[in-house]
């Protein structure tokens, strides 16, 4: 594909991905002029033209997670399972993404309390609604939020101890690090 051509045709997905994630226009107007440059500097390292909207995406997470280690963004809300799982929204080559990172999230789940574990998993990780969860376990809504909003604080807690992160403007983890004390 022509860049050109390339170009015209995604770059409207690209900005609404990084409107997503960052609130500054101006930001993201730089972002996407970076991403542009990548583009055309590396097109012609494609291997696969079947896989160049994922090859263009990657270039996309990359430069926004270079954005947040540069800039040092750090923000008190904080959704671990949300973000890593990402949103259902994206293109659909970021489904390897959420399973790599769901399967990073899973030492520090099988970690929590069973009722927890249990609650976060089939909240966050199968899809279904706290309501629906309610009726599953046999409880209370108020006891099934209860125990997804606890299981939620008892995880970030678990990952804080072992991992540095970064996180978007709206919460969504962008990247982490394993801390020295190996957990």
């Amino acid at each position: 594909m022509e860049f050109k051509q390339l170009w015209l045709e995604y770059k409207d997905h690209l900005q609404q991905f990084l409107l997503s994630r960052v609130d500054n226009r101006a930001d993201v107007d730089d972002l996407l002029q970076e991403i542009l440059l990548k583009t055309y500097q590396h097109l012609n390292t494609v291997q696969k033209p079947e896989k160049l909207l994922s090859w263009l995406f990657q270039i996309a997470r990359n430069t926004l997670i270079d954005y947040y280690r540069k800039s040092e963004v750090e923000t008190s809300r904080f959704n671990i399972i949300k973000g890593a799982m990402l949103t259902n929204s994206e293109p659909e080559q970021y489904e390897q993404v959420r399973r790599e990172l769901s399967n990073c999230i899973r030492p520090f789940l099988n970690q929590l309390p069973d009722k927890y574990r249990e609650a976060l998993e089939m909240v966050d990780l199968q899809g279904i609604s706290q309501k629906e969860l309610a009726l599953e376990l046999g409880v209370s809504y108020s006891a099934a939020k209860s125990r997804v909003q606890r299981g939620r604080s008892l995880l970030k807690e678990k990952f804080h101890e072992c991992c540095k992160y970064k996180l978007d403007v709206r919460g969504n983890l962008i990247d982490y690090q394993v801390k020295a004390n190996g957990c």
